[in-house]
Order: structure tokens, then C-alpha cells, then sequence
């Protein structure tokens, strides 16, 4: 092989083991109890670029709002991993919630409002745990927020998009009229 056709082959092969370009964008699910209040808190965080509201966690094709037994109302995150880290997300994402809950979520009661993280491998599983680990330890309580593996999410109907954006004031009556300022001040107000 000619040295500059080698040369060629050597460029290539270093750019096709590269690590993923920058700006490569990567995602995490969360199931934080309402999906409205989950979308909403997490858009806020630094680096996340969209969030769309679904359904993760069980194992029947097509789940919809009216019919998702099985299922916990989720959130999948898309975040620029050279602004923020799978680490920081999961952290905040604890902040947002009352993880010492086992029932769903301050108003939001059910199988369908419980926490969990899904992990999509042994890194994220990984650092999950060492977060949660993190979290019982600064509350002093149990954490009942599960660290599941990843399935596949499921896109929630659109009307549930964006909700508290574009439904401001309903949205606003919902998260005062359930408390979930007033529980997660309760809950983290000190740490």
C-alpha cells in the first residue's frame, strides 16, 4: 500500500473509532409521577434540549393515556452530554421528586405515578445507583425511586406535550391544588 493511500486508510479508520462528535446528543428516561410536572422541571435544567412526555416500563405495544396499565407516565430527556452529564440529570431529576414516596407522587396516587430511572446500561445503572445511594444517605430516609433497565418509550398523545406551556394557567391551578411545591420544599428544603 502506497503511503498516502495508507495514510488515507489510517485517517479513516481514527475517525470512524472517534468518540461521537461534539454535539452528539444522547437521552435519559424518567418516570417522575405526572408527566406534565416531570417534563416541566426537568426542560429547565442546563444542557437538556427537548423533552417529550410517554409511557415506559411495561411490555404491551401502544399504551395511551386512557389505557396504560403496566406502564409509568414518563419522561425521555435529550441533553448535550458536552453541556451537562447523565450524573447531573439524575440528580436534578431526584430534586424534582419525593423519591421517599412508594405511591406515586404527592396528589398523584397509583402504579402509573411511581419513580424510577431507566437505565440504558451498566455506566448509567451505575451512576443511578450511586446517586440514589446519594440521596438516602443526605434525606436519611429509605428511597423508594426504583432503577429500572431501559424499554422502550412510547410518545405520550400530543395534547399531553408542552402541557404546562401551553396550558399555563390549567397547569398552574394543577400544581398548586396538589401541592407539589409545597411537598418537595418539605421534602429537600434543607438540603
Amino acid at each position: 500500500m502506497s503511503r498516502p493511500l495508507f495514510a488515507a486508510a489510517a485517517i479513516t479508520l481514527l475517525v470512524a473509532n472517534a468518540a461521537p462528535a461534539a454535539g452528539a446528543l444522547k437521552t435519559a428516561v424518567f418516570a417522575g409521577g405526572c408527566f406534565w410536572s416531570a417534563e416541566h422541571d426537568i426542560e429547565h435544567e442546563p444542557g437538556v434540549v427537548a423533552v417529550d412526555v410517554g409511557y415506559a416500563g411495561g411490555t404491551r405495544a401502544n399504551p395511551t393515556y386512557e389505557s396504560h396499565d403496566g406502564f409509568l407516565e414518563a419522561v425521555r430527556v435529550t441533553y448535550d452530554p458536552a453541556k451537562t452529564s447523565y450524573t447531573r440529570l439524575v440528580t436534578a431529576f431526584f430534586h424534582h421528586i419525593d423519591p421517599t414516596d412508594a405511591e406515586g407522587q404527592i396528589c398523584d396516587r397509583g402504579p402509573s405515578y411511581r419513580t424510577a430511572v431507566f437505565a440504558a446500561d451498566p455506566v448509567e445503572q451505575t451512576a443511578a445507583e450511586q446517586v440514589k445511594a446519594q440521596v438516602a444517605k443526605t434525606l436519611g430516609r429509605n428511597v423508594a425511586t426504583r432503577i429500572l433497565p431501559a424499554s422502550r418509550f412510547w410518545m405520550g398523545e400530543g395534547y399531553h406535550q408542552d402541557y404546562a406551556r401551553k396550558n399555563p394557567v390549567n397547569y398552574g391551578y394543577y400544581r398548586v391544588g396538589c401541592g407539589r411545591d409545597a411537598r418537595l420544599k418539605a421534602v429537600w428544603g434543607g438540603h
